[in-house]
Parts: C-alpha cells; sequence; structure tokens
C-alpha cells in the first residue's frame, strides 16, 4: 500500500523542503511569524501522514500516531503563535522527538518489506536529535531556533524525497508491494 501511495512521501518531503527554504530565507523577523510557519506546514505534513496511515496499510498505527503529533503541533503553534520563544522551542521540540520515534518504529516494521528503509530511520534519528538538542539547550535563541528547524526540514525533506522514489521503485520492478 505505500508503494502505492510513494505520491504522498514525496509530497511531504516537497513540503519540507520548502517550509526549511523558507525559513532560511525569508524575512521571518518575528516569531509569530515564525510561529504561524511552523503550525501550517506541521498540519499539512501531519495530514499526508494521516493519509497514508489511513489508506489501509498494516502500519497504521504509527502513521495515524505520527501524523497526529505533527497535526496538534501545528495547532498549538497556530493558536498561540505570539508565544514566548522558549514555549514554541518546546513545542517543535516534542513533536520532533514523537515524530522521530515514530518513525523509527515505522522504519524497522518496514526493513523486511522495502529496500531503503534506512533512509526513514535516519529521518527519524534527525528528528529525534534535534528535539533533544533544543530541549537541552533552549538558550540558543529564536534566531537559532529558526535556522536549526530550517535546516533540519531541509535535510528531512531530501531524505523522504529520496525514500519515496526508492518506495515507487520498488513498485515499479513489480515486487508484492509494501502493505
Amino acid at each position: 500500500m505505500l508503494s502505492e501511495n510513494w505520491w504522498v512521501l514525496a509530497l511531504r518531503g516537497l513540503l519540507a523542503v520548502l517550509f526549511g527554504f523558507a525559513a532560511l530565507v525569508l524575512p521571518l523577523g518575528t516569531l509569530e511569524a515564525v510561529g504561524r510557519l511552523f503550525g501550517a506546514y506541521a498540519i499539512l505534513e501531519g495530514a499526508l501522514v494521516v493519509l497514508i496511515g489511513m489508506r489501509g496499510t498494516q502500519y497504521r498505527g504509527a502513521f495515524l500516531s505520527e501524523g497526529a503529533f505533527g497535526i496538534v503541533a501545528g495547532l498549538v503553534a497556530l493558536a498561540w503563535p505570539g508565544v514566548t520563544a522558549l514555549v514554541l522551542l518546546y513545542v517543535i521540540a516534542i513533536w520532533a522527538i514523537l515524530s522521530g520515534i515514530a518513525e523509527i518504529i515505522a522504519a524497522v516494521a518496514l526493513r523486511r518489506e522495502i529496500e531503503g528503509e534506512w533512509v526513514l530511520f535516519l529521518v527519524g534519528v534527525l528528528s529525534v536529535v534535534l528535539g533533544v538538542a533544543m530541549a537541552v539547550l533552549p538558550s540558543v535563541g529564536v534566531l537559532s531556533l529558526i535556522w536549526l528547524v530550517g535546516l533540519y526540514a531541509l535535510a528531512v525533506g531530501v531524505a523522504m524525497i529520496v525514500l519515496a522514489f526508492r518506495v515507487r521503485d520498488v513498485r515499479r520492478r513489480g515486487s508484492s508491494g509494501v502493505n
């Protein structure tokens, strides 16, 4: 089922790349703008992950959990976009850690079914590392937060796009597919 929806993974990657690019180059002078940008990204990305989970995959729980984490984090960021940098930092840190754990679980579960599951595992590890770094070093400041999240989003976006095309290739080779 995942191989049939490879385009959803690619779209997740594209959203992450666009968000990362925007966080790095747009003049986001206020925390409120960053909060809204992150909120919109997290909700869209979470909805795509939920879509994968609802499309009949046997890993429904992992996908639905990861998507729910993203949607909740996005809603919190949109509801309170002007909150202090520390609160936004912890919202993003918790989202990154929980999403990363879900991605690691999904990668381990998929290891026998697709090639390139290590990319999803790497995305999960990057997410957990980002979340832990943000939680442990909250004094890095808003600009550092923006740059860190932007670079993370670019790296994860590229990794997701690579994974999407690897999953698509499994389907094209006529394998049994990923269920």
